[in-house]
């Protein structure tokens, strides 16, 4: 028995363990996912952040990655519409799910007016942090879509984490992953 107990842990706690550290020893490689310069039907801002999504969700549109934006997430998506508008983006561009609360709600809802729209592709903007777990989620929900991740990177260095409160949040995250893995089937990898 102690024999199993002890193969068990080489072999699968141990694993585990060392690949949790070296995720958390750079968080930047394992949460922040980037699709590169692509080009979609629309831009979809997450709710949340400190308002750099939206931000960097004009810049892309800017490029011409996308003809439109939409804003997900309840409580700053008018804050998200102003900041959008101040930088340049026209406001008949801009359509605004303000309904959900949660990632998984964002996907939810957003999808459903995506597949009336007969939406085939999708630019995710988002935290750095959050972009595994959005892209994640939305692809989750909608294999059918085409789903691209563009992550803003405000706070990305390190020594800006503990003021901008990233630590906090890019810790919350390293629990979120599994934790929509066991309770909605979102696998992380």
């Amino acid at each position: 028995m102690l024999k199993w107990i002890y193969r068990a842990f080489k072999y699968i706690a141990l694993p585990i363990v060392l690949i949790a550290a070296v995720a958390y020893a750079y968080p930047e490689k394992f949460l922040c996912v980037d699709s590169g310069r692509v080009s979609a039907d629309v831009i979809i801002v997450l709710g949340g952040g400190v308002h750099e999504r939206p931000i960097r969700a004009a810049e892309l549109f800017k490029q011409h990655a996308a003809p439109r934006i939409v804003l997900t997430g309840e409580g700053d998506d008018e804050t998200n519409r102003l900041l959008l508008i101040h930088n340049g983006v026209p406001r008949n561009v801009i359509e605004v799910e303000g309904d959900s609360h949660t990632t998984q709600e964002n996907a939810i809802f957003t999808i459903k007016r995506l597949r009336a729209e007969h939406v085939r592709s999708a630019i995710l903007v988002t935290s750095w942090y959050h972009a595994r777990r959005s892209l994640k989620t939305f692809e989750h929900y909608a294999p059918e879509i085409h789903f691209y991740a563009r992550p803003s990177y405000f706070a990305f260095a390190s020594e800006d984490w503990k003021r901008t409160g990233t630590t906090k949040r890019m810790r919350l995250e390293f629990l979120k992953l599994p934790g929509y893995w066991l309770r909605y089937g979102v696998n992380p990898f």
